[in-house]
């Protein structure tokens, strides 16, 4: 069993922590207010700073919001890297941007540690069920080392490429999720306005063609009005953020990602920066006059 630094116990980070203790390993993580009691109660011990947890863990799991928050965590002050120990598994857990990843990795490994960049992809509900996708970018070392590991939180685990493969694997999975998102909300708002039954529009479209994970829990959020997070629309703006910005470097044009990027902008503006994705259906309400179920 491994000591485990994991710094981040947000929606995500609380269940993914809770799988690794009941695997029987031993966790360590900083002082951010009051330690969640369910993880209290399994052992999860708490110290000053990142430095501290590298200083004693042997695998530190990084679950936080953005670039510049892992940078902050790995490499400022009281960072992990001032604690890093002679062969420290570190694995960025978070999803943020591919080329500052590659630079990380680079600092870590000159370091004496190993990196591994393991975006995930499935949700609060992923994570609580440990049923989460994986994309890892890493040398077949690194990926070896964690795989026990992301075994415990994860189900579908793929070795990508190198360092940064693994972030860029998932700002393809957000262009693809948003632009998805979308089309259920349009699907669902066009039947509605045309006075269709949504409830049984979406039992159809479940059955053919059209079918998706995202028709079947989020078509169903949007149907019911549950926009309470899951995965919040600030979370994905900055992901889809990463992709246009990665678009640009590549002289490539994602007109679909722009245009999903505009309707979270218009939530957001509404107060909407911390609905659930599925909230995108709200934008275009607005834009139609019409609730979806009206």
């Amino acid at each position: 069993m491994s000591k485990i630094g994991f710094i981040g116990l947000g929606i995500m980070g609380r269940p993914m922590a809770g799988h690794l203790l009941d695997a029987g390993h031993s966790l360590v993580t900083v002082k951010r207010g009051t330690l969640d009691a369910a993880l209290a109660e399994k052992g999860m011990q708490e110290v000053a700073s990142p430095k501290e947890v590298a200083q004693v863990a042997e695998v530190i799991i990084t679950m936080v919001p953005d670039t510049s928050d892992v940078e902050t965590v790995l490499f400022g002050e009281d960072g992990v890297i001032e604690g890093l120990q002679p062969g420290t598994l570190v694995i960025d857990m978070s999803s943020i941007a591919p080329m500052q990843t590659q630079a990380f990795a680079k600092r870590i490994t000159e370091a004496g540690g190993e990196y591994v960049d393991a975006p995930v992809s499935g949700g609060e509900g992923g994570a609580i069920n440990a049923a989460l996708t994986i994309m890892v970018g890493a040398t077949d070392k690194g990926f070896e080392r964690a795989k026990p590991l992301l075994e415990v939180v994860g189900k579908t685990i793929t070795h990508i490429g190198g360092h940064g493969a693994g972030q860029t694997c998932k700002v393809a999975n957000q262009i693809v999720v948003a632009l998805t998102i979308e089309a259920v909300a349009e699907g669902l708002l066009f039947a509605s306005k045309a006075g269709a039954d949504v409830v049984k529009v979406r039992e159809s479209l479940l059955g053919g063609l059209a079918q998706s994970k995202i028709l079947d829990v989020h078509g169903e959020r949007m149907i019911k009005r549950t926009f309470d997070p899951g995965f919040r629309i600030r979370l994905h703006q900055k992901d889809l953020n990463l992709a246009l910005e990665g678009a640009r470097s590549l002289n490539l044009s994602l007109p679909g990602t722009a245009n999903a990027q505009q309707l979270f902008q218009a939530c957001a503006a509404n107060g909407g920066a911390d609905w659930d994705h599925a909230g995108i259906l709200r934008a275009l309400e607005k834009l139609a006059d019409h609730e979806v179920g009206e």
